[in-house]
C-alpha cells in the first residue's frame, strides 16, 4: 500500500512539473502585440489623459507601476510650462543596460488631447513600449535600452524637448538611434519613417527585415512633393532627437494616399472626422475596433514584433 502510494506521489510531481513547465513556456511564447493588447485595454479605461491634468498623472503612474512590475527602476523628471497658468508634467524613464555600447531610446507619449481617450494616440505607442520593455527586461542586449515615456506631446512636444535639453554632449554622441511609437492602430497602413540624409539607413534596415519577415510595413512614397520619400514632419517627439543630429525611426499608422497626402488622413473621409481618428472622440477602443474589425491586435503585433528584433540587434556595424 505504502509503495503504490509513493508511485502514485511520484507520478502527481511528475505531472505538476511537467505543467509548470508548460505554462511557463507558454508565457514566454506569448504571441508579439498580445501584451500590448492587454496593455491597451488598460489604457482605454483610464479617460482622457490631457496634459497638465490629474489624469495625465494617473496615466504617468500607471506607465510607472507597470515598469516597476517589470523589475525596472523608474526615474520621472517633472517638468513645468505655462499655458492659462502653470502647469505640471513628467517623463517617465526606465533603462535596461546593454553589454556594449550605445543606446536606444524608445519613446512614446502618454497624454492625449482633451477631446479623445487616446487609444490610438497614443494609447498604442505606450502598449508597444511597455512590450518591448517586459519582452527584452531579461534578455542580454548589446545596447542600452532607454524607454522613455513623454509627457505634454500635444503641448508643443514638451516632453521630448525637456528630455532633450537635459542631453550632456556624451550622451548625445552615445545615442545610436532613437525610435518614436505614435498613433499605431487606427490608420489603414503602417509606416516606417527615418531621417532623409544617410542615417536614414535605419528607415531601410527596418523595411529589409519587414521584407525578410514578411511583416506588413511600408515607408511613406513620396507623393507630395513636401515630403521626401520615407520621411515625416516634425510633429512628433522624434523631431527634439532628429534637430541635434541623432538618427530615428518613426512607427505610424495612417495613409499618406488619402487627402492632402500630408500623413493627416488617417482612413476614408466618410470615417472617423472626414479621415481623422486621432484628436476626435472616436479615438477609443470600440470605435476603432468595431469599425477596423481585426485592425488593432494585426498592427500592434506588426510594430511589436518588428521592435524586438531591431533592439534585439547590434545596430552599431549598420
Amino acid at each position: 500500500m505504502q509503495k503504490c502510494m509513493k508511485k502514485n506521489v511520484w507520478i502527481v510531481l511528475v505531472l505538476v512539473a511537467a505543467l509548470s513547465i508548460t505554462g511557463c513556456t507558454q508565457q514566454a511564447a506569448a504571441p508579439d502585440g498580445s501584451l500590448a493588447l492587454s496593455f491597451l485595454k488598460e489604457i482605454d479605461q483610464l479617460g482622457p489623459r490631457t496634459a497638465g491634468t490629474e489624469l495625465e498623472k494617473k496615466a504617468a503612474d500607471f506607465v510607472a507601476d507597470k515598469l516597476k512590475g517589470m523589475g525596472y527602476e523608474v526615474k520621472r523628471t517633472p517638468f513645468d510650462y505655462e499655458d492659462n497658468g502653470t502647469k505640471h508634467s513628467e517623463n517617465v524613464i526606465a533603462v535596461k543596460k546593454g553589454t556594449g555600447k550605445g543606446t536606444i531610446i524608445v519613446g512614446a507619449h502618454y497624454d492625449s488631447v482633451d477631446a479623445a481617450k487616446g487609444v490610438d494616440d497614443n494609447g498604442s505607442g505606450i502598449a508597444v513600449a511597455l512590450e518591448a520593455a517586459q519582452s527584452l527586461q531579461k534578455t542580454d542586449t548589446v545596447h542600452t535600452l532607454a524607454f522613455v515615456f513623454f509627457g505634454a506631446e500635444e503641448v508643443d512636444l514638451l516632453g521630448s524637448a525637456y528630455y532633450t535639453e537635459q542631453m550632456t554632449p556624451e550622451q548625445i554622441a552615445d545615442t545610436v538611434l532613437m525610435v518614436n511609437f505614435d498613433s499605431l492602430v487606427a490608420g489603414d497602413i503602417a509606416y516606417v519613417y527615418g531621417n532623409p540624409d544617410e542615417k536614414g539607413k535605419f528607415r531601410e534596415h527596418v523595411l529589409a527585415l519587414a521584407t525578410q519577415e514578411k511583416i506588413n510595413l511600408i515607408t511613406q512614397q513620396g507623393l507630395n512633393p513636401e515630403f521626401q520619400k520615407g520621411t515625416t514632419g516634425p510633429w512628433s517627439d522624434h523631431a527634439a532627437f532628429e534637430a541635434l543630429g541623432i538618427p530615428f525611426i518613426y512607427f505610424e499608422s495612417t495613409n499618406w494616399n488619402l487627402g492632402e497626402m500630408d500623413g493627416y488622413t488617417q482612413v476614408d473621409l466618410t470615417l472617423g472626422e472626414e479621415g481623422e481618428v486621432w484628436h476626435t472622440q472616436y479615438d477609443t477602443y470600440d470605435y476603432i475596433d468595431k469599425t477596423f474589425p481585426g485592425r488593432i491586435a494585426e498592427r500592434l503585433t506588426v510594430f511589436a514584433k518588428v521592435i524586438k528584433k531591431i533592439l534585439s540587434e547590434d545596430l552599431s556595424g549598420i
